[in-house]
């Protein structure tokens, strides 16, 4: 691929290898290994960003190919993609770069016939631009306008138009397309003492209140070096209020089921006597041995499947169950187009299972916190429902620890993207009873 720069070739790889089936993190840090470091963020918001408006840029394409996107390889079809979002999003990227890398590159990778389809075709959008026009009107079309403008799959907002107005999936796509916020979780230090020491190591933070003791950061800072100036745990404020809300009594032994990678565990085990964080990934398990390095706190790691947890009855166990993680779309944008309809009632028998396995690990009186990062009903408040008639033995518990307004009816919390602009969260408090 002569003439095309590293960074663009490397974006084509993790695309390819996101159509594998590889999570775009990890495609990432792959191609990383090969790129200078002046390179990787400029590749990062290339490849995040043209997953995120992917179905956008479809929509244009299909206007603009003959034949439509269908008719394409999907190599030539992921290039064409990323030159649209250089030229029609990415600010610093001229227009002739955009249409002459990705020619290059199209050549390279499909032939000359393949370059001078792609030439044309980015040149006419270079002319017309992100037309409005051309995408379903909001007013006649709710769903056609939210999956082609807001760049989602279809089946995923017709689901949450049958449960919620248009106005508000309209907010929930859009948080869906923000880049996230890059915050920390201070532990063992108050939010103004983090701040403090961020100041001085030269990073700005500002509380990101809520209760959720967090501190957001500038997305440009690098983890490494908050994580170097304050004990702590890059965490989603989402994540923060699953951890507040589990509220442990002081001195429990805790058993976090589904522990990796390990950010909500560590804050947990600031009230614990003991935790055990088991999770079934032994790769992912190991992130969560390299946070515990940074902070206090009485832990211990086991590699064990949820479904038979390998320990006693214990004081308190918490269940951060696998899930479609519909609540986290802005952060995984890939996910969105790799979760199939079916999915939700697959991932619901998953989670039914691990819930019947992980109430054997629960003493009596004890509490089970079952939460999830999806917005799906089957997974979370249904799951509880299902689970209550299951297990006799267990109630709803009483619920503190977050602020009201976090708190559906039943106490359960309840964390939604639209909202507060942080991912999106469940959690249900259950008791044992004998």
């Amino acid at each position: 691929m002569t003439g095309v720069t590293p960074g663009r070739r490397a974006a084509l790889d993790v695309l390819r290898a996101v159509r594998r089936g590889q999570r775009v993190d990890r495609a990432l840090e792959d191609a990383f290994r090969r790129l200078r470091s002046r390179d990787r963020g400029w590749t990062h918001e290339l490849v995040y960003g043209t997953l995120r408006l992917r179905g956008r840029i479809d929509h244009l394409l299909d206007h603009h190919v003959r034949g439509g996107t269908g008719s394409l390889s999907a190599d030539l079809l992921d290039i064409l993609r990323l030159g649209v979002y250089q030229l029609l999003y990415m600010d610093g990227v001229p227009a002739y770069a955009a249409v002459s890398q990705s020619v290059s590159l199209a050549k390279s990778v499909a032939g000359p016939g393949a370059g001078g389809l792609t030439n044309a075709v980015l040149r006419a959008l270079a002319t017309r631009g992100e037309d409005r026009s051309l995408f379903p009107p909001p007013h006649l079309d709710h769903a056609s306008h939210l999956a082609a403008w807001g760049s989602h799959p279809r089946w995923l907002v017709e689901r949450w138009l049958a449960r919620w107005p248009f106005a508000e999936v309209e907010r929930l796509v859009e948080a869906d397309n923000r880049l996230p916020d890059l915050c920390v979780l201070p532990i063992g230090i108050e939010v103004q003492e983090a701040m403090r020491r961020l100041g001085e190591a030269g990073v700005a933070g500002e509380a990101v209140g809520h209760d959720t003791q967090c501190v957001r950061l500038p997305r440009e800072v690098r983890p490494d070096a908050v994580l170097a100036a304050v004990p702590g745990v890059i965490l989603d404020p989402a994540a923060a209020l699953v951890a507040r809300y589990c509220e442990p009594p002081p001195g429990s032994t805790i058993v976090d089921l589904c522990a990796a990678p390990g950010g909500k565990a560590l804050a947990l085990a600031q009230r614990a006597r003991y935790l055990v964080a088991a999770d079934r990934s032994a790769a992912r398990l190991r992130l969560a041995r390299e946070n515990r390095a940074r902070v206090s706190g009485p832990v211990g790691f086991v590699v064990a499947d949820a479904g038979h947890p390998p320990v006693r009855p214990v004081d308190f166990v918490v269940l951060d169950a696998p899930c479609t993680g519909t609540g986290t779309l802005r952060r995984h944008p890939d996910a969105k187009w790799r979760l199939r309809p079916e999915q939700v009632a697959e991932m619901a028998q998953v989670q039914q299972a691990l819930l019947d396995g992980a109430a054997e690990a629960v003493a009596v009186d004890g509490i089970l916190v079952y939460a999830t990062c999806t917005l799906e009903p089957e997974e979370n408040e249904e799951q509880v429902e299902e689970f209550l008639r299951r297990h006799p033995a267990f109630s709803r518990a009483e619920a503190g620890g977050v602020p009201p307004e976090f708190l559906d009816g039943l106490g359960q919390l309840v964390v939604r993207p639209q909202h507060t602009g942080f991912d999106g969260a469940f959690a249900a408090r259950l008791r044992r009873r004998s």
